[in-house]
């Protein structure tokens, strides 16, 4: 495991401006799961501006309205090229809603504005002309069924990866084609708040057994944990009305 003084190091992109419905709750859950199973970890937020760590094991980025992804658009770009880097070379990340679409080639306003995006994902996005809101499942192959909350003008069009699941109840990635979110890599992209990972800890564990595994490529599992609480969240979720 990791020695003590080598702590596993989450990368929290621009938690001030790409914070909503409660999208660093991923982040507690991330700690939480990690300091239950006596992994040493911590967090590094990026506000615009600060110097990039010089080790990152998990890079997590939450969702913003179009004001903030446009506030943070000339940052994320001129860290593209390490950013891209990470997740080509199985850096486990996952990105909600609008760091979603900005890990993509980017994302038209409903007022025309291209806000840029990195191109880290085979993904596009345009503005829809009304918002996607609900209660939301998916079935995914690598994590059973997921649920979730969007909010979301966007309409993403996957341009290559996998989605990371077909949308049971709900929009998804935009309301046409049945998929939700992108798996790439090691990387996730999706719409789902809420926040996701308190109520879908195996996608949880699966961010943090990569990071483990790419610093030890022996570790197969990570020690069990009870999760029938995060279970019964899970099902009470699905089982809500859109």
């Amino acid at each position: 495991m990791i020695p003590a003084n080598e702590p596993l190091t989450i990368l929290h992109l621009y938690p001030r401006e790409m914070n909503l419905y409660g999208d660093h709750g991923n982040v507690l859950a991330l700690v939480r799961r990690c300091k239950w199973r006596d992994i040493p970890v911590r967090v590094l937020p990026l506000e615009m501006g600060d110097p990039f760590p010089d080790r990152v094991d998990l890079v997590f980025g939450g969702g913003g309205q179009d004001s903030g992804q446009a506030r943070v658009e000339e940052d994320l770009l001129l860290r593209g090229d390490y950013l891209r880097a990470l997740v080509e070379e199985g850096c486990p990340a996952l990105m909600i809603c609008g760091l979603y679409q900005l890990f993509g080639e980017g994302f038209v306003t409903e007022s025309g504005q291209m806000i840029r995006g990195i191109g880290a994902f085979p993904a596009r996005t345009l503005a829809g002309d009304r918002r996607l809101v609900g209660n939301i499942t998916i079935e995914t192959e690598a994590f059973g069924s997921v649920t979730g909350f969007e909010n979301h003008s966007g309409r993403t069009f996957l341009t290559g990866g996998r989605p990371l699941g077909r949308v049971l109840s709900g929009s998804g990635n935009n309301g046409r084609d049945h998929t939700e979110g992108i798996l790439y890599q090691n990387a996730i992209g999706t719409y789902l708040h809420g926040p996701l990972l308190p109520k879908n800890p195996k996608i949880a564990d699966f961010l943090i057994l990569t990071a483990l595994q790419r610093r030890d490529p022996s570790l197969c599992a990570l020690s069990p944990l009870d999760d029938s609480a995060e279970d019964a969240a899970r099902a009470n979720a699905a089982a809500r009305p859109k």
